[in-house]
Protein backbone atom coordinates (compact mmCIF):
# COMPACT_ATOMS: atom_id res chain seq x y z
CA UNK A 1 0.00 0.00 0.00
CA UNK A 2 3.18 2.37 -0.25
CA UNK A 3 1.06 4.21 -3.27
CA UNK A 4 -1.15 5.78 -1.01
CA UNK A 5 1.49 6.88 1.71
CA UNK A 6 1.75 10.87 0.00
CA UNK A 7 -2.41 10.63 1.17
CA UNK A 8 -1.65 9.05 4.36
CA UNK A 9 0.88 11.60 5.06
CA UNK A 10 -1.16 14.21 4.29
CA UNK A 11 -4.17 13.12 6.28
CA UNK A 12 -2.00 12.66 9.42
CA UNK A 13 -1.30 16.55 9.81
CA UNK A 14 -4.64 17.32 9.63
CA UNK A 15 -6.18 14.31 11.97
CA UNK A 16 -4.68 13.17 15.01
CA UNK A 17 -5.81 9.58 14.72
CA UNK A 18 -3.35 6.26 14.68
CA UNK A 19 -2.01 4.77 11.82
CA UNK A 20 -4.48 2.05 10.99
CA UNK A 21 -7.26 4.93 10.74
CA UNK A 22 -5.47 7.15 8.46
CA UNK A 23 -4.64 4.47 6.47
CA UNK A 24 -8.03 3.55 6.25
CA UNK A 25 -9.75 7.03 5.21
CA UNK A 26 -7.03 7.40 2.32
CA UNK A 27 -8.10 3.77 1.24
CA UNK A 28 -11.61 4.96 1.31
CA UNK A 29 -10.96 8.35 -0.52
CA UNK A 30 -9.38 6.97 -3.11
CA UNK A 31 -12.53 3.93 -3.69
CA UNK A 32 -14.53 6.58 -3.64
CA UNK A 33 -13.20 8.91 -6.16
CA UNK A 34 -12.62 5.93 -8.51
CA UNK A 35 -16.33 4.17 -8.27
CA UNK A 36 -18.08 7.47 -7.67
CA UNK A 37 -20.70 5.62 -5.74
CA UNK A 38 -21.41 5.78 -1.57
CA UNK A 39 -22.37 2.00 -2.71
CA UNK A 40 -20.17 0.47 0.12
CA UNK A 41 -19.68 -2.95 -1.70
CA UNK A 42 -18.29 -1.52 -4.48
CA UNK A 43 -16.27 0.90 -2.79
CA UNK A 44 -14.49 -2.43 -1.53
CA UNK A 45 -13.80 -3.47 -4.53
CA UNK A 46 -11.83 -0.32 -5.49
CA UNK A 47 -9.79 -0.54 -2.22
CA UNK A 48 -5.66 -0.13 -2.44
CA UNK A 49 -4.05 -3.81 -1.81
CA UNK A 50 -4.05 -6.96 -2.04
CA UNK A 51 -7.00 -7.96 0.65
CA UNK A 52 -10.33 -9.36 -0.48
CA UNK A 53 -13.21 -7.53 -1.14
CA UNK A 54 -14.83 -9.69 1.61
CA UNK A 55 -12.42 -8.07 4.13
CA UNK A 56 -12.33 -4.74 2.57
CA UNK A 57 -16.46 -5.08 3.01
CA UNK A 58 -16.16 -5.93 6.98
CA UNK A 59 -13.87 -3.40 7.93
CA UNK A 60 -15.56 -0.67 5.92
CA UNK A 61 -18.92 -1.81 8.24
CA UNK A 62 -17.01 -2.04 11.60
CA UNK A 63 -15.94 1.44 10.61
CA UNK A 64 -19.26 2.95 10.67
CA UNK A 65 -20.68 1.08 13.25
CA UNK A 66 -17.92 1.61 16.00
CA UNK A 67 -16.03 5.21 14.40
CA UNK A 68 -18.05 8.41 14.53
CA UNK A 69 -16.51 11.38 12.13
CA UNK A 70 -17.33 14.23 13.70
CA UNK A 71 -18.88 17.16 12.40
CA UNK A 72 -16.03 19.35 14.21
CA UNK A 73 -13.62 17.25 12.59
CA UNK A 74 -15.17 17.68 9.53
CA UNK A 75 -15.16 21.27 9.73
CA UNK A 76 -11.50 21.70 10.72
CA UNK A 77 -10.65 20.13 8.04
CA UNK A 78 -12.56 22.14 5.68
CA UNK A 79 -10.86 25.55 7.67
CA UNK A 80 -7.27 23.49 6.60
CA UNK A 81 -7.78 22.60 3.19
CA UNK A 82 -9.63 25.35 1.66
CA UNK A 83 -8.98 28.94 2.03
CA UNK A 84 -12.62 30.32 2.99
CA UNK A 85 -11.62 33.84 3.86
CA UNK A 86 -12.47 35.68 7.03
CA UNK A 87 -15.35 36.19 6.34
CA UNK A 88 -18.00 33.29 5.55
CA UNK A 89 -21.29 33.99 3.65
CA UNK A 90 -23.39 30.99 5.66
CA UNK A 91 -26.52 28.95 3.53
CA UNK A 92 -29.28 27.09 5.14
CA UNK A 93 -30.83 24.59 2.96
CA UNK A 94 -32.29 21.00 3.26
CA UNK A 95 -31.94 17.72 0.94
CA UNK A 96 -34.05 14.97 1.26
CA UNK A 97 -34.45 11.20 -0.42
CA UNK A 98 -36.51 8.38 0.32
CA UNK A 99 -35.04 5.09 1.15
CA UNK A 100 -38.15 2.06 1.29
CA UNK A 101 -40.11 3.35 4.23
CA UNK A 102 -37.36 5.18 6.06
CA UNK A 103 -37.18 9.33 5.06
CA UNK A 104 -33.91 10.40 5.00
CA UNK A 105 -34.04 14.56 5.68
CA UNK A 106 -30.74 16.09 6.04
CA UNK A 107 -30.68 20.21 7.33
CA UNK A 108 -27.28 21.22 6.16
CA UNK A 109 -25.53 24.66 7.18
CA UNK A 110 -22.71 25.82 4.19
CA UNK A 111 -20.30 27.97 3.36
CA UNK A 112 -20.67 29.51 -0.01
CA UNK A 113 -17.21 28.85 -1.54
CA UNK A 114 -16.32 29.45 -5.23
CA UNK A 115 -19.27 28.70 -7.14
CA UNK A 116 -20.77 25.76 -4.59
CA UNK A 117 -20.86 25.79 -0.84
CA UNK A 118 -18.94 23.54 1.66
CA UNK A 119 -20.76 21.65 4.24
CA UNK A 120 -19.54 22.72 7.81
CA UNK A 121 -22.27 21.42 10.05
CA UNK A 122 -25.60 19.23 9.23
CA UNK A 123 -28.29 17.57 10.89
CA UNK A 124 -30.84 14.90 9.97
CA UNK A 125 -33.72 14.58 10.40
CA UNK A 126 -36.13 11.84 11.44
CA UNK A 127 -39.16 13.07 9.49
CA UNK A 128 -40.48 14.52 6.06
CA UNK A 129 -40.76 17.87 5.11
CA UNK A 130 -39.21 21.07 6.54
CA UNK A 131 -37.34 22.08 9.67
CA UNK A 132 -38.87 23.72 12.98
CA UNK A 133 -37.15 26.88 14.43
CA UNK A 134 -36.04 24.70 17.40
CA UNK A 135 -33.53 22.81 15.17
CA UNK A 136 -32.50 25.14 13.19
CA UNK A 137 -31.33 27.09 16.38
CA UNK A 138 -30.01 24.40 17.59
CA UNK A 139 -27.63 23.61 14.40
CA UNK A 140 -26.69 27.56 14.92
CA UNK A 141 -25.66 26.95 18.43
CA UNK A 142 -23.21 24.32 17.18
CA UNK A 143 -21.64 26.87 15.01
CA UNK A 144 -21.23 29.64 17.54
CA UNK A 145 -19.57 26.65 20.10
CA UNK A 146 -17.39 25.73 17.01
CA UNK A 147 -16.58 28.96 15.04
CA UNK A 148 -16.09 32.84 16.13
CA UNK A 149 -19.10 34.43 15.15
CA UNK A 150 -17.27 37.30 13.77
CA UNK A 151 -16.02 35.16 11.36
CA UNK A 152 -20.06 35.22 9.93
CA UNK A 153 -20.90 37.57 7.01
CA UNK A 154 -24.30 36.62 6.82
CA UNK A 155 -26.16 33.90 6.66
CA UNK A 156 -28.85 32.96 3.86
CA UNK A 157 -31.95 31.12 3.48
CA UNK A 158 -34.86 30.65 1.42
CA UNK A 159 -38.52 30.99 2.44
CA UNK A 160 -39.18 27.34 3.72
CA UNK A 161 -36.85 28.78 6.64
CA UNK A 162 -39.47 31.48 8.24
CA UNK A 163 -40.38 31.73 11.89
CA UNK A 164 -40.54 34.09 14.88
CA UNK A 165 -38.52 32.58 17.41
CA UNK A 166 -35.93 31.69 13.99
CA UNK A 167 -35.83 35.48 13.94
CA UNK A 168 -35.69 36.61 16.82
CA UNK A 169 -32.52 33.55 17.98
CA UNK A 170 -30.53 35.18 15.15
CA UNK A 171 -30.99 38.78 16.10
CA UNK A 172 -30.42 38.64 19.57
CA UNK A 173 -27.31 36.23 18.94
CA UNK A 174 -26.31 39.31 16.32
CA UNK A 175 -25.96 37.17 13.66
CA UNK A 176 -26.26 39.22 10.11
CA UNK A 177 -29.11 36.86 8.31
CA UNK A 178 -30.87 37.58 4.05
CA UNK A 179 -33.79 35.56 4.43
CA UNK A 180 -36.36 35.18 1.94
CA UNK A 181 -39.72 35.47 2.45
CA UNK A 182 -42.85 34.89 1.01
CA UNK A 183 -44.92 37.37 -1.20
CA UNK A 184 -48.31 37.42 0.81
CA UNK A 185 -47.04 37.88 4.18
CA UNK A 186 -48.17 41.35 5.66
CA UNK A 187 -46.15 43.93 6.05
CA UNK A 188 -46.99 47.77 7.80
CA UNK A 189 -47.88 50.34 5.38
CA UNK A 190 -46.94 53.72 6.70
CA UNK A 191 -48.88 55.71 4.46
CA UNK A 192 -52.12 53.70 4.92
CA UNK A 193 -51.90 52.88 8.56
CA UNK A 194 -52.37 49.21 7.67
CA UNK A 195 -51.15 46.10 6.49
CA UNK A 196 -50.47 44.90 3.19
CA UNK A 197 -48.99 41.81 1.30
CA UNK A 198 -45.41 41.93 0.73
CA UNK A 199 -45.84 42.01 -3.20
CA UNK A 200 -48.03 44.89 -3.46
CA UNK A 201 -44.94 47.28 -2.15
CA UNK A 202 -43.19 46.16 -5.46
CA UNK A 203 -46.04 45.21 -7.87
CA UNK A 204 -45.65 48.68 -9.84
CA UNK A 205 -41.61 48.41 -10.09
CA UNK A 206 -39.93 47.49 -13.24
CA UNK A 207 -38.36 44.09 -13.20
CA UNK A 208 -35.29 43.36 -11.70
CA UNK A 209 -34.94 46.30 -10.25
CA UNK A 210 -34.28 46.46 -6.29
CA UNK A 211 -36.04 48.74 -4.00
CA UNK A 212 -35.60 49.25 -0.32
CA UNK A 213 -38.62 50.19 1.63
CA UNK A 214 -37.66 53.45 3.66
CA UNK A 215 -37.44 52.47 7.09
CA UNK A 216 -37.62 49.05 8.76
CA UNK A 217 -40.44 47.28 9.17
CA UNK A 218 -41.99 45.25 11.56
CA UNK A 219 -42.87 41.48 10.32
CA UNK A 220 -43.93 39.09 12.96
CA UNK A 221 -43.16 42.02 15.24
CA UNK A 222 -39.52 42.01 14.83
CA UNK A 223 -37.84 45.43 13.35
CA UNK A 224 -36.09 44.40 9.89
CA UNK A 225 -35.41 46.05 6.79
CA UNK A 226 -37.38 44.63 3.15
CA UNK A 227 -35.87 44.80 -0.22
CA UNK A 228 -37.33 43.29 -3.21
CA UNK A 229 -37.75 43.32 -6.42
CA UNK A 230 -40.30 41.97 -9.77
CA UNK A 231 -38.48 38.69 -11.34
CA UNK A 232 -40.45 36.60 -13.75
CA UNK A 233 -43.66 35.29 -12.78
CA UNK A 234 -42.97 35.96 -8.66
CA UNK A 235 -41.19 38.36 -6.62
CA UNK A 236 -37.61 37.95 -4.27
CA UNK A 237 -38.72 40.05 -1.50
CA UNK A 238 -35.85 39.28 1.88
CA UNK A 239 -35.77 40.20 5.10
CA UNK A 240 -32.22 40.76 6.87
CA UNK A 241 -31.14 42.85 10.14
CA UNK A 242 -27.99 44.31 8.59
CA UNK A 243 -26.38 46.40 5.55
CA UNK A 244 -30.10 46.39 3.56
CA UNK A 245 -28.19 47.77 0.07
CA UNK A 246 -26.03 44.59 -0.39
CA UNK A 247 -29.20 42.28 0.72
CA UNK A 248 -29.94 40.87 -2.83
CA UNK A 249 -26.88 40.20 -3.85
CA UNK A 250 -25.55 38.41 -1.04
CA UNK A 251 -28.62 35.78 -0.63
CA UNK A 252 -28.30 35.28 -4.59
CA UNK A 253 -24.82 33.21 -3.57
CA UNK A 254 -27.53 31.03 -1.80
CA UNK A 255 -27.62 29.44 -4.99
CA UNK A 256 -24.49 27.95 -4.50
CA UNK A 257 -26.06 25.42 -2.29
CA UNK A 258 -27.36 23.67 -5.14
CA UNK A 259 -24.21 22.65 -6.79
CA UNK A 260 -23.48 21.25 -3.61
CA UNK A 261 -26.45 18.59 -3.59
CA UNK A 262 -25.60 17.96 -7.23
CA UNK A 263 -21.73 17.12 -6.08
CA UNK A 264 -22.96 15.13 -2.86
CA UNK A 265 -25.69 13.22 -5.61
CA UNK A 266 -25.82 12.79 -9.48
CA UNK A 267 -23.31 15.32 -10.99
CA UNK A 268 -20.73 12.93 -8.31
CA UNK A 269 -20.77 10.72 -5.91
CA UNK A 270 -24.82 9.60 -5.93
CA UNK A 271 -25.45 10.07 -1.99
CA UNK A 272 -28.84 8.64 -2.85
CA UNK A 273 -27.59 5.28 -3.06
CA UNK A 274 -26.63 4.66 0.34
CA UNK A 275 -28.43 2.25 2.52
CA UNK A 276 -27.14 3.67 5.72
CA UNK A 277 -30.13 5.64 7.57
CA UNK A 278 -28.88 5.26 11.15
CA UNK A 279 -28.42 8.94 12.16
CA UNK A 280 -24.29 8.22 13.20
CA UNK A 281 -23.72 6.83 10.15
CA UNK A 282 -25.30 8.84 8.07
CA UNK A 283 -23.34 11.72 9.67
CA UNK A 284 -20.22 10.13 8.86
CA UNK A 285 -20.55 9.50 5.14
CA UNK A 286 -21.74 12.85 4.80
CA UNK A 287 -18.34 14.26 6.50
CA UNK A 288 -16.15 11.62 4.37
CA UNK A 289 -18.07 13.31 1.00
CA UNK A 290 -17.47 16.43 2.57
CA UNK A 291 -13.44 15.93 2.72
CA UNK A 292 -14.00 14.51 -1.25
CA UNK A 293 -15.09 17.37 -2.56
CA UNK A 294 -12.83 19.48 -0.71
CA UNK A 295 -10.30 17.21 -2.38
CA UNK A 296 -11.41 17.55 -5.58
CA UNK A 297 -12.21 21.32 -5.16
CA UNK A 298 -8.42 21.96 -4.39
CA UNK A 299 -7.48 19.85 -7.73
CA UNK A 300 -10.08 22.03 -9.78
CA UNK A 301 -8.81 25.22 -8.54
CA UNK A 302 -5.14 24.37 -9.67
CA UNK A 303 -6.25 22.96 -12.84
CA UNK A 304 -8.30 26.05 -13.53
CA UNK A 305 -5.39 28.20 -12.76
CA UNK A 306 -3.04 26.63 -15.56
CA UNK A 307 -5.68 26.14 -18.07
CA UNK A 308 -8.49 27.94 -17.32
CA UNK A 309 -12.22 25.97 -17.96
CA UNK A 310 -14.28 27.40 -21.10
CA UNK A 311 -16.50 30.16 -20.64
CA UNK A 312 -20.07 28.95 -22.17
CA UNK A 313 -22.40 31.31 -24.40
CA UNK A 314 -24.67 32.05 -20.89
CA UNK A 315 -21.33 32.86 -19.48
CA UNK A 316 -20.57 30.53 -16.96
CA UNK A 317 -18.22 27.94 -17.23
CA UNK A 318 -18.12 24.53 -19.79
CA UNK A 319 -17.97 22.49 -16.15
CA UNK A 320 -17.90 23.42 -12.59
CA UNK A 321 -14.25 23.44 -10.78
CA UNK A 322 -15.80 20.20 -8.75
CA UNK A 323 -15.88 18.24 -11.77
CA UNK A 324 -12.68 19.55 -13.54
CA UNK A 325 -10.73 18.23 -10.23
CA UNK A 326 -13.16 14.92 -9.99
CA UNK A 327 -12.57 14.04 -13.13
CA UNK A 328 -8.55 14.21 -13.34
CA UNK A 329 -7.73 13.31 -9.89
CA UNK A 330 -10.14 10.02 -10.78
CA UNK A 331 -7.99 9.63 -13.52
CA UNK A 332 -5.09 9.65 -11.53
CA UNK A 333 -6.42 6.98 -9.05
CA UNK A 334 -7.61 4.94 -11.39
CA UNK A 335 -3.71 4.52 -12.65
CA UNK A 336 -2.39 5.29 -9.25
CA UNK A 337 1.00 3.07 -11.04
CA UNK A 338 1.31 5.03 -13.82
CA UNK A 339 0.82 8.72 -12.43
CA UNK A 340 2.68 8.17 -8.97
CA UNK A 341 4.29 12.12 -9.16
CA UNK A 342 0.92 13.04 -10.56
CA UNK A 343 -0.56 11.64 -7.11
CA UNK A 344 1.84 13.10 -4.90
CA UNK A 345 1.08 16.57 -6.14
CA UNK A 346 -2.81 15.87 -5.72
CA UNK A 347 -2.06 15.41 -2.21
CA UNK A 348 -0.43 18.22 -1.77
CA UNK A 349 -3.20 20.71 -1.79
CA UNK A 350 -4.26 18.73 1.95
CA UNK A 351 -1.67 19.84 3.93
CA UNK A 352 -1.67 23.63 3.06
CA UNK A 353 -4.33 25.99 2.22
Amino acid sequence: MTELCPLITALTATFPWHRARITFLAQFLVALVRVRTVTLTQIATACCGNTMTASNYRRIQRFFQEFSLTRTQVAAAVMQWLPLGEKWLLCLDRTNWQFGSQPINLLVLAVAYHGVAIPLLWMGMDKHGASNSCERIALLKHVLCAFDRKRIQCLTADREFLGTEWIKFLKRQRIPFRIRITRNILIPNPSASSEMAAFRFFQHDRPGEARLLPRPRRVWGLSVFVVGMRIKNDYLIVITNTAPETALKDYARRWEIEPLFGCLKRRGFNLEDTHLTIPERLNTLIGLLTLALCWCLRVGEWLHERTPLAIKKHTRRAHSLFRYGLDRLRNIVLNLAAKELEFCWATFFLSCT
